[in-house]
């Protein structure tokens, strides 16, 4: 007798767009407070733990999604949530030092976007401008690739829960297959 499987394939983080962006945005904050931060300066811990808790969250959410739906939308959020904060703090390191934030239109803007809808970027996609433009012009692609990984974490937590409404969480899961193999034994016994 054969059921369906009540653990639906997970983990698969590497596959998803926003894992892949928040891996770029955790490589850019990274070279970008070695490159443009005082080494003493406790900006540098916080941007890059909110780098990371945006990208760590993703993996944490994706291999939970198995055994909690609750979990994965939870943690997507705070994948998100952590990515806001780094966004304020790259739109801090600009007003502070009088720089103007690039409009999201503006030609510059438009030419991060473009590369970043490529399929398979990395942080080498970005290199070569990173590690040649001024800090203001870095942390304006930072705010660039930020928007764009939020978008996607946006558009994932809709998925995940209009996907929870519509086939729900383990127990649903469990209930709907032990109630299967039940109903598949009376038949079976009615049968002898």
């Amino acid at each position: 007798m054969t059921h369906k499987a009540f653990i639906p394939p997970h983990g698969h983080y590497e596959e998803l767009l926003s894992y892949q962006k928040s891996v770029v945005v955790y490589d850019l904050t990274f070279h970008f407070c070695e490159r443009f931060l005082d080494k003493f300066d406790r900006t540098i811990d916080q941007m890059v733990q909110a780098a990371r808790s945006g990208k760590q969250n993703i993996i944490e959410g994706s291999k939970a999604s198995a055994v909690s739906k609750g979990t994965e939308i939870k943690l997507t959020n705070v994948a998100r949530a952590s990515l806001e904060e780094l966004l304020e703090d790259y739109r801090d390191f600009l007003r502070v030092r009088g720089f103007p934030v690039w409009d999201k239109d503006s030609r510059e803007a438009l030419y991060v976007r473009r590369l970043g809808n490529k399929p398979h970027v990395t942080y080498e996609t970005y290199r070569p401008i990173i590690e040649t433009r001024p800090a203001e012009v870095v942390a304006n692609i930072a705010i660039c690739l930020i928007h764009q990984a939020n978008y996607l974490l946006d558009q994932q937590i809709r998925r995940l829960e209009q996907d929870f409404l519509e086939n729900g969480g383990l127990s649903e899961r469990m209930t709907k297959a032990r109630l299967q193999v039940r109903d598949q034994q009376r038949k079976n016994w009615k049968k002898s």
